[in-house]
């Protein structure tokens, strides 16, 4: 069940809100500190058919009341008397509102900026301030600062919980919410009516991640990403997996302490795991069974779990092959002419070890001449200064470090290394639109789009992991909603 938070400030608006509200949720959490105005509970409560939850959170709660405490405590029994479905009543003031008529008590707990303290000793609290719902709210930041709230939900009490993830992993909470049997897990309307910093909204949850198909028996795939990478993969992935008639959904994830990741994904029964374009961080912690690839350019996009342990795969560079086999025609494109690699990050790195184990004749460069030769050394490559780059002639211009902007003023790059009929390999932008693209069109360059990698990438991984080919439909259905 999804609770849809509204946050309306107007009281003219107000019941535009709870309307629109009521389309899509199953219950209809009204926040009442919003309002500009003192509003009329009752009214409002007559405007839906669908059951509310009045709530009206002090600032220490990450609300935004600007009343006295006093106000705010006979709001809510105002609220109370209007007799809603359910009432959130804060722990501090829960005493001193009694129960009255139909109205079920969520009787809540927030840490809006800290992880969450002491589950058991606050949960015996909550019930004795006679809870019939105990709701706890904490900064879920990453999967380690989420994981005491997610373990306050997943276990078995006599009263039902709910909880709020604060954060960038919140949403990963409500989905994990939703297998362990939360009675309802809370979205927005849409972005800029949230309730809290990041709360996912209703078309995240039931159209990116189907939130709805997730039930006790659902398997998860991880997904680790921080933008629009992430969302598609999820949508093609979903959708894959229903062609495929398999209970398996994917899971954002924002890992933390990746000593601890691990551990993590075994308690919560995740087997894979992809990683989005758009995700740089170092996650090759991961596994000590990374091939060279993997140890040269510190990327990691496909985990899987088995009996011997994890293992770790790069598939970037066999989906730059494949991407570039659509336009010269061959898979062995990239083990031709002079490569020459720009920048001085693990990736380029790695970029250049891949081109020459294909036996092109790879050159490294960077800003930094010092930098980039240890990096060129460590690759096996040559090195050449960078006041050279734009006299060397090559066949492949690989970008690989996202600290080299594209510009004419210094510690930039000068786009005029850009030639007509090289190509240009740029892993710099994730599927952000990037300024090498624009140049490489207007100099005849032909240039790889990121959107093509990710595309062949996406299927690599997923036969990586499953040994099958990804369903052609996937891709059609899962953007489907865009």
């Amino acid at each position: 069940m999804i609770c849809i938070s509204v946050t309306p400030a107007s009281r003219t608006l107000a019941p535009a809100d709870l309307l629109n509200a009521s389309r899509y949720g199953d219950l209809i959490e009204l926040c009442l500190d919003h309002f500009i105005n003192e509003p009329n509970p009752g009214a409002l409560l007559r405007t839906v058919d669908k059951p509310i939850l009045v709530s009206c959170r002090s600032p220490r709660e990450g609300g935004y009341w600007k009343g006295t405490e006093q106000q705010r405590i006979q709001l809510l029994r105002e609220a109370i008397v209007a007799q809603p479905e359910y009432v959130e009543l804060d722990l501090e003031v829960a005493g001193s509102i009694p129960r009255y008529g139909r109205t079920k008590r969520v009787i809540s707990y927030s840490t809006p900026n800290r992880a969450l303290p002491k589950v058991d000793e606050i949960y015996e609290r909550c019930k004795q301030a006679d809870a019939d719902v105990v709701k706890f709210t904490a900064l879920a930041e990453d999967l380690d600062a989420a994981w005491p709230l997610l373990a306050a939900v997943a276990a078995s009490r006599d009263l039902p919980i709910v909880g709020m993830g604060i954060g960038r992993a919140g949403l990963t909470f409500s989905l994990l919410g939703q297998k362990y049997g939360s009675p309802w897990v809370y979205a927005a309307l849409e972005k800029g009516m949230e309730a809290f910093p990041e709360q996912p909204t209703i078309w995240e949850l039931r159209q990116d991640y189907r939130s709805d198909e997730i039930k006790s028996k659902t398997h998860f795939l991880g997904i680790v990403g921080r933008g629009i990478g992430e969302k598609i993969a999820a949508r093609v992935l979903n959708a894959a997996f229903e062609e495929m008639g398999r209970p398996i959904r994917c899971l954002p994830m924002l890992p933390g302490d990746l000593r601890r990741f691990s551990m993590m994904l075994e308690k919560l029964g995740i087997n894979g795991l992809v990683v989005a374009p758009d995700w740089s961080d170092d996650l090759t912690e991961l596994s000590e069974n990374g091939d060279e690839l993997v140890q040269k350019s510190g990327r990691v996009d496909t985990l899987m779990k088995g009996s011997s342990g994890s293992k770790v795969v790069c598939t970037t560079f066999d989906a730059i092959r494949a991407t570039g086999e659509e336009i010269h025609g061959s898979p062995d494109w990239c083990g031709r002419g002079a490569v020459l690699v720009l920048g001085e990050s693990l990736m380029a790195r790695g970029a250049a070890w891949w081109f020459a184990s294909q036996g092109a004749a790879v050159s490294l460069a960077g800003m930094s001449d010092n930098r980039a030769a240890g990096v060129a050394r460590e690759a096996g490559v040559r090195h050449i200064p960078w006041n050279s780059i734009y006299d060397t002639r090559v066949d492949t211009l690989v970008l690989a470090d996202n600290r080299m902007p594209c510009g004419l003023g210094r510690n930039q790059l000068n786009p005029a290394v850009i030639r007509e009929r090289q190509t240009i390999v740029d892993l710099t932008s994730g599927l952000d639109l990037s300024p090498y693209a624009e140049e490489s069109h207007m100099r005849g360059a032909r240039y790889l789009e990121p959107t093509k990698v990710f595309v062949n990438q996406l299927q690599i991984q997923f036969r990586t992991l499953t040994g099958r080919d990804l369903p052609p439909a996937a891709f059609e259905k899962g953007l489907a909603t865009d």
